[in-house]
Formats: C-alpha cells, structure tokens, sequence
C-alpha cells in the first residue's frame, strides 16, 4: 500500500483508454510517473496498434497533472489587475 501512494504522489501522466465488446464498453486507466512520459506515448501507441488491427479499443487519451501544482487549476479567482482580452485593439 506504501508503494501504491508513493507512485501516485509521483504521478503526473494517466492514459485512459475504453475496450468496446458488443455493446459493453468498459473504460481504463494507467497512471505513469512525472519522468515516465515516453513510456505513456509508447503505451499508447500500443493501444493504437491494437485498434488499427481491429480491436475493441477506442478513445484512447492521455492527461497530464503536475504533481507539485501549488494551488487549483484555473483562473477562477483573479485579481483586479487580472485583465486578459482575446483581442488586443
């Protein structure tokens, strides 16, 4: 249980992919460590290895989530100075 904690404090990648049968579609997940990024690509291409060769394996993504991040991501809470536009004029 240690170990298990441990890797996900270093978490930073998860490759999430869903394997269709029929009509059951049953999602998954694989979580990779901060350094592990080319193995996730790799992973992932494994997966779309898989569907090219015609199997059940669908909407394969990866996310990414720093470990480290000091606070919540987002912009919800901005300050007066805070005045982003899309288009400068």
């Amino acid at each position: 249980m240690e170990q298990s904690a441990q890797r996900e404090s270093n978490a930073m990648y998860m490759v999430y992919w869903t394997i269709v049968n029929g009509e059951e579609h049953v999602p998954h997940e694989r979580i990779f460590d901060t350094a592990d990024m080319v193995a996730a690509m790799r992973f992932m291409e494994d997966l779309r290895r898989r569907q090219r060769a015609g199997e059940g394996v669908r909407f394969i993504t990866m996310c990414s989530e720093h470990p480290d991040v000091v606070g919540h991501p987002g912009v919800d809470v901005t300050g007066p100075e805070y005045n982003w536009k899309k288009r400068r004029r």
